[in-house]
């Protein structure tokens, strides 16, 4: 342990705030996935926690190794990644399996891991491809039509094999891209017309799945059930709450927010997680409201802003460029997943099916996460070395 402790390296404020989520989503899920013995009757809350236990320590170990990674290791797996998990969204789209109902694959099974969603991982790897082409390779400088073909082909490869059975993750990934583009200085021209030319593909894709339905897998009528639902007015002069089988999840969501009130401490005492089929993941952050009050959700609103604003700073203290894109990229998805995930537990979002970062259960998203956070730390740790040998070679001169 202490050998750990001393080669823990990077900002060390980033640390704290990912440890601090990481611990207090133990108690929370631990709470939350007591509606799972009523769900699946097999298993129980002991069982859920020990697994959710198991890869919160895969997910540190997965951090601190990432994090002690060289330069070459991202450039490396940035590069050959994305022809990977090209191939894994084109196998999951064909052959990965349904869970929760879900009428779409978006998993697929690896022995001992379990169940994997590859979107997670195509979305770090397509952070890690947008570095290292606007850091590397000169990507804002580049011709429109080259760029269209060393870089934007993979981008909409990507989003596009994602989209079918995970609109708001497609989504995601596309705004976080330009946004990251954007920042890194590509020609805001460039940057218009590839979003023209993305609305005409998104376009075209609708009208495929409405004149071929049963084709190829997709969401379109859950796409539809939620906008109409999110947009809707309601009519009736009564202010009596309807439930029904389209509401049922916003509705209980309210609920435990409503019953969570403005200061409350009652661990564990949650009643609307028996109602919330999604209670571990997707409307978690309701959970933490109705059990910890309103105050507890701004806190955990407010250690995701602290997080947000070290990656920022991080990002501002890298001299190379390559390291200040490569930051933002994998840090400011996360920030977005977890201001998303509260926008829709809070109704000011429709429901998307984001989890909440390191706080949600789910094993590809914990994985993921940690090594984005493992990324960050060893741009920060690579810089600290950079100045001291910097230093060192200034002081024997």
């Amino acid at each position: 342990m202490k050998t750990i402790l001393k080669n823990i390296k990077g900002d060390k404020p980033l640390w704290v705030f990912v440890s601090l989520l990481m611990l207090f989503s133990i108690m929370v899920v631990y709470s939350a996935s007591s509606n799972l013995v009523n769900t699946y009757g097999k298993i129980s809350s002991w069982q859920f926690i020990v697994k959710h236990l198991i890869l919160l320590g895969l997910g540190f170990v997965v951090m601190y190794i990432v994090h002690l990674l060289k330069e070459r290791a991202f450039l490396v797996l940035s590069h050959l990644g994305i022809y990977f998990v090209i191939i894994l969204l084109v196998y999951t789209l064909s052959r990965g399996f349904t869970m929760g109902g879900a009428n779409a694959s978006r998993w697929i099974f690896i022995p001992v891991v379990g169940s994997f969603q590859p979107s997670t991982l195509a979305f770090l790897v397509l952070m890690m491809f947008t570095a290292r082409f606007l850091g590397r390779k000169n990507g804002a400088e580049m011709p429109f039509m080259e760029a269209l073909k060393k870089y934007w082909v993979y981008v909409f490869i990507i989003v596009g094999l994602i989209l079918p059975a995970n609109l708001s993750t497609a989504l995601l990934i596309f705004v976080t891209t330009l946004i990251v583009l954007f920042i890194g200085g590509y020609p805001f021209k460039d940057l218009m017309k590839i979003i023209g030319l993305s609305f005409a593909g998104l376009v075209f894709m609708i009208l495929l799945f409405k004149a071929f339905p049963n084709a190829i897998s997709n969401r379109l009528d859950t796409w539809e059930a939620r906008i109409e639902r999110y947009f809707a007015k309601d009519d009736s002069s009564s202010d009596k709450i309807i439930i029904n089988d389209k509401n049922y999840q916003e509705v209980h969501a309210k609920i435990a927010i409503a019953k969570g009130g403005l200061v409350r401490l009652n661990p564990g005492k949650s009643t609307e997680k028996y109602f919330l089929p999604q209670s571990v993941s997707d409307f978690i952050y309701a959970i933490i409201i109705e059990e910890y009050g309103l105050i507890g959700g701004l806190i955990i609103l407010a250690i995701y802003l602290f997080i947000a604003l070290r990656i920022f700073i991080i990002s501002k203290n890298q001299e190379d460029k390559y390291y200040k894109i490569l930051v933002l990229a994998v840090g400011l998805p996360l920030v977005f997943q977890a201001l998303i995930n509260m926008g829709v537990a809070v109704g000011l979002l429709p429901v998307t099916g984001q989890p909440l970062p390191l706080l949600s259960s789910g094993g590809t998203a914990i994985l993921i996460t940690t090594a984005a956070f493992g990324i960050i730390l060893a741009a920060d740790r690579i810089r600290i070395e950079k100045q001291r040998k910097d230093l060192d070679d200034f002081i024997s001169e």
